[in-house]
């Protein structure tokens, strides 16, 4: 294997990344712009999206990121609309548009039709949630975008499955197709189950944050290849694992969190920044084999299949919102006054990526009988103009359209106000626990000490009250920002001097990553004191 192009590969998406947080233009898509840009360009290495690399080694990482970091309090109480999109509308899609597709393509049989529309099917939300997250939706839809972006991958890779199995001739019925998609989600959840207890027990009793940080690494590829394994959903096994652990993240300790979030935050980055990268390079590869149907007859298909995309989403999402209110008040009670503006914004937020590219690299190229899968490259073309017309039509379009519907904006006096009652009861426990320490002998501490034990407790208790105070009317910051400012300012000071001392050799290079650890240390602690 050729190293040179994997790294100018990583190296490549991560520079275009890191300059797309200078500009108003969301990561994804400007990754996807370049790839599309370079392959022009001759003398670029041809980059294959090999489904047995995404699908086992870059996509659990991705979604496990994801279900550590969503709330499961929130998913659960809005199952609702999420099974509706994660399985109802998957397999909606799959139908709708695969006959589509059937109609559109002559000669297009009606098997091979029913696996694009499965691999069509799956919305990847990491470009949406990018752009909710810059806009702020409100919290309800985001979790039921993310919700939605956890599990569709497993109804639509099961859809998948049964639809080639028919179109290369193994017999798969449909009554086959509901069995192996029970047995695949009903497995993924129980290996997940049997999964996280043992891996959080493992997590919370292993006591070096470097050990703790490996295993952490390695989970969601144990997670997806044991459920695989066993003709299970990995999907489903890194998700219920992943939001296990993100429940209970809190009982694992401070130092292997902070790095936890480092780590995982770095890994996140450089495979989001690889994918939406590839996805633009793939060009060359998806025009080479597309034959006899280069011309205006691919691009009419083209278009033709992406507004169908577009339109079943539009079709499912308003029935799925408002029938069920309608039949049952218990809906209408606990989700509130219905708003045309949310299912707007979940459908035109239904944009492709990754995922469906590598199922498509995915389909074999021969049947049963040993002859070609019917118009194979055509359906990777089709996916892929799909893809790319999701990615940049709605992609660019999907921050304005938020702006235009004009969400409520976040309350964020009140969501302070409940920050600083909750820091409070907390403070008053953890004085009451101070008190109780101090009075045990063993416990002794000298005056000025344990002094310092109250004054950082109370400077955590105002830290958040202070945020709802005036900021300062010639700098415009915060008490919480003047705080952390003069606090970084003095420890810069400190930390040239040890650098200076180290320069004329007063103290060693060991001695001064000593020193400046701890210094490290106090900044993260300023920092979180006032974040």
């Amino acid at each position: 294997m050729d190293v040179l192009p994997l790294l100018l590969l990583v190296a490549g998406s991560a520079t275009v990344a890191g300059a797309a947080r200078r500009t108003p233009v969301p990561a994804p898509l400007l990754l996807v712009a370049v790839g599309l840009a370079l392959s022009y360009i001759p003398g670029v290495p041809d980059y294959t999206l090999d489904p047995d690399i995404v699908l086992p080694l870059v996509l659990p990482p991705l979604l496990y990121k994801e279900g550590t970091e969503s709330s499961y309090l929130d998913l659960r109480a809005n199952m609702r609309p999420v099974a509706l999109l994660s399985v109802g509308y998957v397999l909606f899609a799959t139908f709708v548009v695969g006959w589509a597709a059937y109609v559109i393509v002559p000669g297009l049989p009606l098997p091979a039709a029913l696996a694009l529309g499965a691999v069509l099917a799956p919305t990847d939300a990491v470009a949406a949630a990018a752009i909710a997250r810059r806009v702020g939706l409100p919290s309800r839809l985001t979790t039921i975008l993310q919700g939605e972006s956890l599990l569709n991958d497993a109804t639509a890779i099961t859809a998948y499955r049964v639809a080639v199995a028919a179109a290369i001739g193994e017999g798969a019925s449909w009554l086959h197709g509901v069995g192996e998609f029970l047995v695949a989600a009903i497995g993924g959840v129980l290996v997940g189950l049997v999964l996280m207890v043992p891996i959080h027990w493992l997590r919370t009793h292993l006591k070096e944050p470097l050990l703790q940080n490996t295993l952490s690494l390695l989970i969601p590829f144990v997670a997806y290849g044991v459920a695989e394994q066993l003709h299970a959903s990995g999907v489903l096994a890194v998700v219920v694992v992943a939001l296990y652990l993100g429940h209970r993240a809190w009982e694992v300790d401070f130092a292997t969190r902070l790095q936890e979030d480092a780590v995982w935050r770095m890994v996140a980055f450089l495979l989001e920044s690889a994918v939406f990268a590839l996805i633009g390079l793939q060009l060359p590869v998806v025009l080479k084999g597309l034959g006899a149907y280069r011309g205006i007859d691919a691009g009419w298909y083209a278009i033709a299949l992406f507004v169908v995309v577009v339109a079943a989403r539009f079709v499912w999402i308003y029935p799925a919102a408002v029938v069920p209110r309608l039949l049952f008040r218990r809906i209408r009670e606990r989700e509130g006054d219905f708003t045309w503006r949310t299912p707007v914004v979940e459908g035109w937020a239904a944009m492709r990526g990754v995922v469906s590219l590598a199922i498509a690299f995915s389909i074999p190229l021969t049947l049963h009988d040993g002859s070609p899968f019917p118009q194979r490259n055509l359906i990777l073309f089709l996916t892929f103009t799909t893809v790319i017309g999701t990615l940049v039509v709605q992609g660019l379009s999907l921050a304005p359209l938020i702006r235009l519907m004009k969400f409520p904006a976040r309350d964020v006096q009140a969501e302070t106000l409940a920050e600083a009652n909750a820091q409070a009861q907390a403070s008053r426990a953890a004085e009451s626990r101070l008190d109780e320490l101090l009075s045990d002998e063993s416990n002794e501490l000298p005056p000025p000490l344990a002094d310092r034990l109250r004054a950082v407790l109370e400077r955590r208790r105002n830290a958040v009250w202070e945020r709802l105070g005036q900021t300062n009317p010639v700098t415009g910051e915060s008490v919480d920002d003047t705080y952390r400012r003069l606090s970084r300012d003095m420890i810069s000071a400190e930390r040239e001097v040890f650098v200076r001392l180290r320069d004329h050799r007063y103290i060693d290079d060991e001695m001064l990553r000593t020193l400046l650890r701890r210094l490290d240390l106090e900044e993260a602690a300023a920092y979180r004191e006032t974040a």
